[in-house]
């Protein structure tokens, strides 16, 4: 008998060994991101983002902006897995359908670099990875620096909307907030004062300052902003779907640079979390120290963008590869 159950035990002891080996093969495969991760299995995977990148901002400008912001909207919330894009289901809400997503656009241009890189290798690169090399890229046409980024994340297969609020600072939380929220993602001060350089470009709704507007203006405000300002944004309460904007840095609105910090060091930052960056105590110095210093900035930015790019990915066998940015795969 005692040989008997010995011989049953060496039988277990093998079939465990067997049914654990798989998923430690799949373990040991997944390298999770590494420089150029398609290299062997879609060599000109990169240099067809890029070159549509360098396409799409030739026809339309207003595209490096949106791709600046995907990364941040995207990334920031739990997971770089492009659910940004997701469109809305019957079972969820799209993320880029909530008031936090506001303003941004451009979406259906992702799906044209993904059509791009699907003819060349269908079914390997993730809209995850082309919407991180798009902001990199982006950034460039916006005069910023290049950024090396790895790749190799995966795409997740739901909407995160109801975790929005959670993730996201809102344009008018307190400085406090703004940090800790950043902080839970490994950025830290000088990288949050960095990342929120990115207002240099592109605008602002009216709908995002009128309350620094009206009933009263904002005594914090420029007084020689505040015209201007006002100009642009007549309406106390203005229609959302209104082409009604102020743009972020008058002297170059089109170009990723340290402007927006001497701006904001002259009260003329448009909102509440601009003007705060420039007088709390924690982010001031650093704001300084941008104002005086691109090189700085744009050290401090590379460093911020990298951290946000490889938040908490979904790699190896996480995850999938989206056929089409805006719809998780179907499962039969």
């Amino acid at each position: 008998m005692g040989s008997k159950a010995l011989c049953f035990f060496a039988l277990l002891l093998s079939f465990s060994v067997v049914a654990l080996k798989p998923a430690l093969a799949e373990n040991e495969e997944d390298p999770g991101l590494v420089m150029n991760f398609y290299k062997d299995t879609c060599p000109q995977a990169e240099d067809i983002i890029t070159e549509q990148v360098k396409l799409l901002y030739k026809r339309h400008k207003n595209t490096a902006f949106s791709w600046l912001r995907n990364i941040f909207h995207d990334c920031a919330v739990q997971s770089c897995d492009a659910s940004l894009l997701l469109d809305s289901t019957r079972r969820s809400l799209s993320e880029k359908e909530t008031d936090r997503s506001f303003g941004l656009r451009n979406f259906r241009y992702l799906d044209t670099i993904k059509e791009a890189v699907e003819r060349e290798c269908p079914g390997v690169v993730s809209c995850a990875d082309i919407l991180v090399l798009s902001a990199r890229d982006g950034i460039v046409s916006l005069g910023g620096p290049y950024i090396p980024l790895k790749t190799g994340r995966r795409d997740g297969r739901k909407s995160r909307a109801e975790m929005l609020e959670e993730y996201l600072p809102d344009h008018n939380e307190s400085m406090s907030v703004v940090l800790e929220r950043f902080a839970a993602i490994g950025i830290d001060t000088p990288g949050v004062v960095a990342l929120l350089g990115a207002h240099s470009v592109g605008r602002t709704h009216c709908v995002k300052l009128v309350h620094r507007l009206y009933p009263e203006v904002d005594s914090a405000l420029n007084p020689d902003h505040v015209e201007h300002m006002l100009h642009k944004c007549p309406d106390p309460i203005p229609d959302p779907k209104a082409v009604q904007y102020v743009r972020n840095d008058r002297g170059t609105p089109m170009k990723l640079d340290n402007n927006y910090y001497r701006n904001i060091l002259d009260n003329k930052g448009l909102l509440i979390v601009d003007h705060q960056l420039a007088t709390d105590k924690r982010t001031k110095p650093y704001v300084k120290k941008m104002a005086k210093s691109q090189d700085y900035f744009f050290k401090e930015f590379a460093r911020a963008i990298t951290i946000l790019s490889e938040n908490n990915p979904l790699t190896g066998s996480k995850g999938e590869i989206r056929k089409q940015c805006y719809a998780a795969n179907k499962h039969h």
